[in-house]
């Protein structure tokens, strides 16, 4: 398994928003990360899907500036 596979594995959520913005965020910049963003985005992965989606959709911040610009990248692509 590739590591695009086993990331792209990573970002199926529960929620269907998740789903389609994470994915989204994986075809359009996955190739362009550097090694230390892909293990941030991989950080992000773990978060809890209600949290992960208030900070995606910027209801919420994320308040971990070692993850913060993950989270606008993909915000990016909202």
């Amino acid at each position: 398994m590739s590591e695009l596979d086993r990331v792209r594995w990573q970002c199926r959520r529960g929620m269907l928003e998740l789903d389609l913005l994470l994915h989204r965020f994986l075809d359009r910049h996955f190739a362009g990360l550097t090694p230390d963003e892909v293990k941030r985005f991989e950080e992000v992965l773990c978060l809890q899907d209600g949290d992960l989606w208030q900070f995606l959709s910027g209801r919420a911040d994320i308040g971990d500036e070692r993850l913060a610009p993950i989270v606008r990248m993909i915000r990016g692509d909202l």
